[in-house]
C-alpha cells in the first residue's frame, strides 16, 4: 500500500509548492511560504476577508479554508494578481486605502467579479458584504471597483509626503500612503518579523505560551475561539439626577480595528510598534506586547512574535469610556464617566461650564487616547443644544466641522482644518470618520456583563455598519491658512450629533437598542 503523503501540494502563484498539512490555507501561505499580504484579521471566524485569496479563481476566506482542500488546486494572491499593480493605482488614486489591512482582500474579491457587476455600485456593495473596513467608510473602495472603465494605469500626482503628512494627522502615528499600501506592503508589525522568530500567545490562563511556530504555540495554549453572544448590551453609568433639557448614557464599543495587536523584538533590541501602519483610532496606546517581546527575547536569547487574537483585542484592548450626562439648556450639567486617566481634562476642553464625576466601572480597560474620548460627547451634547438645522463643532485643536442629514439619508459634511496638503486622502478620512459616528450613533455596541467581561467577541458582532448599510456621504474641504491639524475627529463629531437628531434625540446610543 502507498505510504500517505504528510504534506499538501498545489500551485501558488503559477509555481507549484507542498506544504506541511493539518492547518489552514492562510497559516500555509503567511507561515510556510511567507506570502503576507493575507492578512489575518480575524482567524478563524471568517468574518473581515483580509486573508481573501483565489481557489481556482473564486474568492475564498483562507482563514476557514482546510489547507488540505487545496491540494492538487490553484492558489492565487495578490503577489500573483496579473494586474496588482493596476488595482493599487485605483484605490490611491481614490483614497481607497488608509491603514491597507483590509485592502489586498477586498482588491481579490472586486478583481474576480464579472465586469458588468465591477461597474455596479450596488453589485460591489452586495460583494463587500464578505469584507470589513474600518477605516474609509466604503465608499472610497466602491468609488475604486467601479471606475473599471478608466485607465488603471493612472497614478496619483500628488506630493507623496503631503499626502503622509495627512494621513499621519488625521490618524495620530506616522502612515505611509500610496499603492504599495494597498498590497499589503504598509509595513505591518507581524508581516516583518524575523522567520525564526519563537511566537507567543495568551494561554488560556492569560500566561504567554512559547511556540517554535505559530501552529505550536496555539496548540500549547490550549484556548479555544469564542462567538458572538446573544447577551443584550448594558449601559453601566446612570444618568445624573436633574431636570435636563438633553441626557445621554453611552456604552461599551469596540475600536475595531482590523490589525489585531502584534510585536516582534530582537535580544537586546527595541521591540516593533503593534501600530504597523495605522493609529487604531488611538487604541494601541500601552505599548503592552512590545514589552512582553522585548522581554521575552532576552530570556530566551532569540527573537520573539508576540501575537494577539481577534479575542485578546477585544478582551483587553483598550475601549472608549462609557458615560451618562445632562445638560441644562445654557451648557452647564453634570457628567458621569468611567474611571480613566486624562478623561476629565478631555470633557473640560470643550464643556469647562459642567462637573464631571469619574465613577468605577466593571469593565475592560478605558483610555483618554481613542479618537475625541469624552470631549465629542460632550460637543456633541452642546451641539444639541442648538436649533439649528446643521451642526457645527469646533474641536481643540481649532478644526471646525458642519454635517446634516438630508431627509434621504445622505451625510453632508465641511471641514475646514488648515492646509488640507492632499484633498484625497483628508476626504478619506472624513467620510471614514462619518461612517464610524453613525454607526456610534445608531448601531454600535459591545456586550459587557456586570463582571465586566465582554461577550461579543466576533467582528462582525460589534454593529460596525457594512457598505450596504452606509448611506451616501458628502464631503466639502474648505479653503483655510494656517498650518494642518486633524479635521476627521471634528468631523466625527458633528455627524454624531446629525445622527443623534435624526434619531430624535433618544437618551441611549446606540439608537437602534
Amino acid at each position: 500500500m502507498a505510504e500517505l503523503s504528510i504534506d499538501v501540494d498545489f500551485i501558488i502563484n503559477g509555481e507549484a509548492v507542498s506544504v506541511p498539512a493539518g492547518g489552514t490555507l492562510l497559516d500555509a501561505l503567511r507561515e510556510d511560504l511567507g506570502l503576507h499580504s493575507v492578512k489575518d484579521g480575524c482567524s478563524p471566524q471568517g468574518q473581515c476577508g483580509c486573508c481573501t485569496v483565489w481557489v481556482d479563481g473564486q474568492p475564498r476566506a483562507s482563514c476557514v479554508t482546510p489547507v488540505a482542500r487545496v491540494r492538487g488546486r490553484s492558489v492565487t494572491t495578490i503577489e500573483g494578481l496579473v494586474d496588482a499593480d493596476a488595482w493599487a493605482a485605483v484605490f490611491s488614486e481614490h483614497g481607497a486605502s488608509q491603514c491597507g489591512f483590509c485592502t489586498p482582500g477586498i482588491i481579490m474579491r472586486a478583481a474576480a467579479l464579472d465586469a458588468a457587476k465591477q461597474s455596479s455600485p450596488d453589485a460591489v456593495r452586495q460583494a463587500l458584504l464578505a469584507h470589513m473596513c474600518r477605516c474609509t467608510g466604503w465608499h472610497p473602495i466602491v468609488e475604486s471597483i467601479t471606475s473599471v472603465g478608466f485607465a488603471r494605469t493612472a497614478v496619483r500626482t500628488a506630493d507623496p509626503d503631503a499626502a503622509a503628512r495627512r494621513a499621519t494627522i488625521e490618524g495620530g502615528v506616522p502612515q505611509q500612503v500610496g499603492a504599495t499600501v494597498a498590497l499589503g506592503r504598509g509595513g505591518f508589525a507581524d508581516d516583518t518579523a524575523p522567520p525564526d522568530a519563537l511566537v507567543a500567545v495568551r494561554g488560556a490562563d492569560g500566561d504567554w505560551v512559547l511556540g517554535e511556530s505559530l501552529t505550536e504555540a496555539r496548540e500549547l495554549s490550549g484556548k479555544v475561539q469564542g462567538r458572538r453572544t446573544t447577551a443584550p448590551l448594558v449601559w453601566p453609568i446612570e444618568v445624573p439626577p436633574g431636570e435636563w433639557k438633553r441626557s445621554l448614557q453611552t456604552t461599551w464599543v469596540e475600536p475595531a480595528y482590523l490589525e489585531p495587536d502584534a510585536s516582534w523584538c530582537l535580544p537586546g533590541g527595541e521591540p516593533m510598534s503593534s501600530h504597523g501602519n495605522g493609529g487604531a483610532f488611538g487604541a494601541k496606546q500601552s505599548g503592552e506586547l512590545g514589552a512582553v517581546a522585548h522581554r521575552l527575547a532576552n530570556q530566551h536569547g532569540r527573537p520573539v512574535r508576540v501575537l494577539s487574537t481577534r479575542e485578546d483585542v477585544v478582551r483587553l484592548g483598550a475601549k472608549r469610556p462609557p458615560l451618562a450626562a445632562g445638560l441644562h439648556a445654557d451648557g452647564t450639567g453634570v457628567v458621569h464617566v468611567a474611571r480613566t486617566e486624562g478623561i476629565v481634562d478631555a470633557v473640560l476642553s470643550v464643556a469647562p461650564n459642567v462637573q464631571v464625576v469619574e465613577v468605577g466601572v466593571a469593565g475592560p480597560p478605558t483610555s483618554s487616547s481613542l479618537r475625541g474620548a469624552g470631549w465629542v460627547e460632550l460637543a456633541v451634547l452642546l451641539a444639541s443644544l442648538s436649533d439649528e438645522p446643521s451642526f457645527t463643532v469646533i474641536s481643540p485643536n481649532g478644526a471646525q466641522a458642519a454635517a446634516k442629514i438630508d431627509d434621504d439619508g445622505t451625510i453632508r459634511v465641511s471641514v475646514s482644518c488648515g492646509d488640507s496638503l492632499d484633498a484625497t486622502v483628508l476626504r478619506s478620512y472624513c467620510i471614514g470618520a462619518a461612517h464610524m459616528a453613525l454607526g456610534w450613533v445608531t448601531s454600535e455596541g459591545l456586550s459587557v456583563d456586570d463582571k465586566g467581561v465582554p461577550h461579543d467577541l466576533t467582528i462582525r458582532s460589534f454593529g460596525v455598519l457594512r457598505a450596504v448599510d452606509t448611506p451616501p456621504i458628502e464631503v466639502e474641504i474648505l479653503a483655510c491658512e494656517g498650518p494642518p491639524v486633524n479635521g476627521s475627529d471634528a468631523v466625527f463629531a458633528a455627524v454624531a450629533a446629525a445622527a443623534w437628531c435624526r434619531s430624535g434625540w433618544a437618551p441611549r446610543w446606540p439608537t437602534a437598542h
